[in-house]
């Protein structure tokens, strides 16, 4: 379902497979595990690292596995499977948002949804620009954001009229679009292209062999209505004091 890979500095998430990558609880339970098995790493040996996360085929995510939610023969039945999707991939955006060091996602293809959520879940985001949207899709099937979803939206969609077209209008944004507003980085001719643009990206953030636990107190620090919302405990002033302490 994925797979975890150290190319030089720069580990590479990859999720597996010729699909459309649909989060069901097997994918998020691979996904967390991997980015444990980078945390751990990172703590028994802290150096100049940094991750991408990219996707084979055609999908970088199409969101929540929906087929088997609605599989489960009742609609009260199917929101409780919908309701635990949401409950489980809380936690990799905390886990991403949380992780010490920089984090890049190359998209090659469509990230719909959680998928969408996945993307800018990440500090960078490339995307191929010769095929492939963003697309938020839940308006168009009758379905609220998760309140986690609008904290990360509202922090990473820095333009209103975007994000009103994202999440009222269910605007699917291609590539250019993406750059033009500032949702993605940049954009590439395609998907390999982009994931070696990724990569190049990695390996010059890993250069700067930042502190992992800085880096990650000031990316929560830049984000805290997203921390807040993914239950990620603020650090408090005695922590920052020791942080400070302990370079001086």
């Amino acid at each position: 379902m994925c797979s975890l890979e150290k190319r030089g500095r720069v580990y590479v998430l990859s999720l597996t497979g010729d699909n459309e990558h649909r989060l069901n609880a097997d994918l998020i339970a691979a996904v967390r595990s991997a980015l444990a098995k980078v945390r751990a790493e990172y703590a028994a040996a802290p150096n100049g690292s940094a991750l991408v996360t990219a996707a084979e085929g055609r999908f970088f995510s199409n969101g929540f596995d929906l087929a088997w939610a609605n599989a489960a023969g009742s609609p009260s039945a199917s929101l409780q499977r919908l309701s635990s999707l949401v409950a489980l991939f809380k936690p990799v955006v905390a886990d991403l948002m949380s992780l010490p060091m920089p984090t890049i996602s190359a998209v090659n293809g469509h990230a719909a949804a959680a998928g969408f959520m996945l993307a800018i879940s990440h500090d960078y985001t490339v995307m191929r620009g010769d095929r492939g949207f963003l697309y938020m899709s839940e308006l168009d099937i009758g379905l609220p954001f998760p309140p986690y979803f609008m904290s990360l939206m509202r922090a990473k969609i820095a333009d209103p009229r975007t994000l009103r077209d994202v999440t009222l209008r269910a605007a699917k944004i291609t590539g250019a679009e993406a750059k033009a507003t500032g949702i993605v980085d940049s954009v590439h001719a395609g998907a390999d292209e982009a994931l070696q643009a990724a990569m190049r990206m990695g390996e010059e953030l890993a250069a700067r062999n930042w502190d992992g636990g800085v880096y990650a107190s000031i990316r929560m620090a830049a984000f805290p209505d997203v921390c807040r919302a993914v239950g990620l405990p603020a650090e408090d002033a005695e922590q920052k004091d020791k942080t400070i302490a302990a370079k001086l």
